[in-house]
């Protein structure tokens, strides 16, 4: 997929700390790839806690198992395993990358809004594990995907003749204490100061919501 993308962080030469959660705004399909293909550029390759729906996906679930990403069973008792698995490798000193918002925004246009209410488990894991969180912003990533199935579809592959301007910003590490309502609050303010630093990069759109 060829598209344009640019990373900044702050500070401007991040380092991730074995046993580090990172956590990612959510507004498209095409995110995890986007988010590690910036991480990669700076040095972290992290394990990936995604929608168990990826698996299903030919190739890509196969890739998925090869590379030990952990699948999240929604809705269903085993969603806990997935828990146990993130903190198992974050006391094995892997990196964890986790959207905290859990699904996908329901809105159908491409534009930027600030991530949505974040579900609990990133604050569960920082209570079992005192893991330091890095809070990563994303923009551009719905003029890949967004809208109707099809839509989302042609957007997949015109996206290598449009190459779509996509910008991802890492902001300083933090550590979580306090209830989990606190922690939970705290981390979501923190990925929305980091989508602001991506979403008002030169290329991408002027509308910061929320």
């Amino acid at each position: 997929m060829r598209c344009r993308l640019s990373v900044t962080a702050r500070p401007p030469r991040a380092e991730f700390a074995p046993g580090s959660i990172i956590a990612a705004n959510h507004t498209s399909l095409a995110d995890p790839a986007i988010v590690i293909a910036a991480l990669r550029r700076l040095g972290a390759g992290p394990v990936i806690v995604a929608a168990a729906g990826l698996w299903r996906v030919p190739l890509l679930g196969r890739a998925l198992t090869r590379e030990g990403h952990l699948p999240v069973i929604r809705g269903d008792r085993r969603a806990a395993d997935a828990l146990d698995a993130a903190a198992d490798a974050l006391e094995q000193e892997r990196i964890i990358f986790i959207h905290a918002e859990g699904g996908l925004p329901r809105r159908r246009n491409a534009a930027e809004a600030a991530p949505g209410a974040f579900h609990s488990g990133l604050a569960r894991l920082t209570e079992r594990t005192g893991a330091p969180v890095v809070p990563v912003g994303q923009a551009g990533a719905r003029r890949i995907t967004s809208g109707s199935t099809m839509k989302q579809l042609a957007g997949l592959v015109t996206a290598p003749v449009r190459r779509p301007h996509l910008h991802v910003h890492v902001g300083a590490a933090l550590e979580l204490t306090g209830e989990r309502a606190v922690r939970t609050a705290r981390a979501r303010t923190a990925v929305i100061s980091a989508w602001r630093t991506a979403a008002a990069q030169p290329g991408e759109p002027a509308a910061l919501a929320g």
